[in-house]
């Protein structure tokens, strides 16, 4: 049998949480995205996984929404949406740290910012789904 987990918390705190993340990865792709047009170093190939994390985490979120999926998921659901966002934030903060130690200026600290809110706020979502008793 399959494991499903739930949330309960309420419309305007999904929103108050949703919100910020999905800000959190639009800026992230959008400072890889410029990394990229600059050029092509191992530093945008390590800042790229994260990105791929966060976006396998975006697409099964997208599916789950048009499934009206998005307060009962399955285990592997959750972990693959919302677990994928989080891992690919604290990645993506990651990566943005040795961006600022190498020195790659404003885009690296942008970095820093969209894995943050990423991070933390798809966590929020994460941590707040139970094993549902049904």
């Amino acid at each position: 049998m399959k494991e499903i987990y739930e949330t309960k918390i309420s419309t305007g705190r999904w929103i108050a949480y949703d919100l910020p993340g999905n800000a959190g990865w639009i800026l992230y792709f959008i400072c890889c995205y410029q990394l990229i047009k600059q050029n092509v170093d191992l530093f945008v190939v390590v800042a790229l996984v994260p990105a791929l994390l966060m976006l396998v985490g975006i697409v099964e979120l997208i599916s789950e929404r048009i499934a009206r999926l998005d307060r009962v998921l399955p285990r592997i659901r959750l972990w693959r949406g919302f677990g994928a966002l989080t891992l690919g934030g604290a990645l993506g903060m990651a990566a943005a740290v040795g961006g600022i130690l190498l020195q790659k200026g404003g885009i690296a600290w942008q970095m820093l910012a969209g894995g943050v809110l990423c991070a933390l706020f798809a966590g929020l979502l994460l941590c707040s789904y139970h094993k549902s008793k049904l």
